[in-house]
């Protein structure tokens, strides 16, 4: 059986290529394209979000009595990215290649450290301290994330 947090693994690699496509239409100059690509982009990522910080990081927490900890930070994180889901589309809907890149060029170093933290400390730790939930917990996570 995958872990509980195996769903969460598999969808950081498809929003890193959702990235990458609307990444690669900015550049092509292709605006529309980069429109639709941003927007699927954003919204995996608000998916992904959503099924930790209302799914997964409460069981966490009430497993663990740990509010205070990587969650948090995790969080705090997610708060930051979306503030930089702003600049990139106030980039793309004002066709501003250069004020994109640059939002997005920060999201790219914040995300890669983001996905690093929860797949090699957060994630096990939630897979240790929720096994005996996992089998409640699994169908709700990949539901979530199989609609975005």
């Amino acid at each position: 059986m995958p872990s509980l947090t195996e769903p969460l693994r598999h969808h950081h690699q498809h929003c890193d290529d959702l990235f990458v496509a609307a990444e690669n239409a900015v550049r092509a100059g292709d605006w529309p394209g980069a429109n639709a690509a941003l927007s699927g982009f954003l919204a995996a990522m608000e998916t992904h979000f959503a099924a930790e910080e209302e799914t997964l990081f409460p069981a966490f927490e009430a497993a663990t009595g740990m509010s205070m900890g990587p969650t948090r930070v995790m969080r705090h994180e997610h708060a930051q990215m979306r503030e930089l889901f702003k600049q990139m589309e106030a980039g793309c809907a004002d066709r501003d290649a250069e004020a994109y890149a640059s939002a997005a060029d920060t999201l790219l170093v914040m995300l890669q450290q983001h996905n690093l933290k929860e797949e090699n400390i957060l994630y096990p730790m939630c897979d240790q301290r929720l096994d005996a939930e996992a089998a409640a917990l699994a169908p709700t996570l990949r539901e979530r994330l199989e609609a975005a």
